[in-house]
């Protein structure tokens, strides 16, 4: 697979703009999931992750190839990400009230799936919960923590995407997976 990459992206600085479609396809999926991961908003993640590839397709000829192109390419939707993060005021909480009813927030307007069998509810309102503390946490965490665990790059990788030496992203990946024991060993002593 590596092969076929580092001949699609000589291919693309060669001049060949149907090369580029082709890298667009094999990373499309990956990139739209890292950015939806990291702002939490599909249609953000959808020009996020359009805006990544087109910045790769205009900085093209700045690849070296010391690293893979994949590398290169997270870390573009990644600094992308973290500049519209930082750009971004919180706008709304879906666990705010809604002016005028009784008590319903936004989560209890947001229209339900056909009913599952209630290990799958569980095991979806986990997935939920984590989600919404993934976001909770401070973006140099959550984007180590992203990086790691759901888009399952090698810490090697993660430090190049991120600019960081890998002690630091080791750092960075164990303060965020401490926070998020915090949090969940909170809930269960509430239950």
């Amino acid at each position: 697979m590596e092969s076929l990459i580092n001949n699609l992206v000589s291919q693309v600085k060669s001049g060949d703009q149907e090369a580029f479609e082709g890298l667009v396809e094999i990373y499309k999926d990956k990139i739209y999931r890292l950015c939806y991961r990291m702002v939490g908003d599909s249609h953000e993640a959808e020009d996020l992750a359009q805006e990544a590839f087109v910045r790769a397709y205009i900085n093209i000829d700045k690849y070296s190839g010391s690293y893979k192109f994949s590398t290169w390419l997270y870390r573009i939707a990644t600094n992308l990400c973290i500049d519209k993060l930082r750009k971004k005021k919180p706008d709304y909480s879906m666990d705010a009230e809604i002016p005028g009813t009784e008590g319903a927030t936004l989560y209890s307007q947001v229209a339900g799936a056909d009913p599952l069998p209630e290990e799958e509810v569980e095991e979806k309102e986990k997935r939920d919960h984590l989600q919404q503390e993934i976001m909770k946490l401070p973006e140099k965490y959550r984007t180590a923590i992203l990086l790691k665990y759901v888009e399952d790059l090698s810490l090697e990788e993660i430090s190049s995407v991120m600019d960081l030496p890998v002690p630091t992203v080791k750092t960075r990946i164990h303060r965020g997976r401490e926070a998020l024991k915090k949090v969940y060993k909170k809930v269960a002593e509430l239950r």
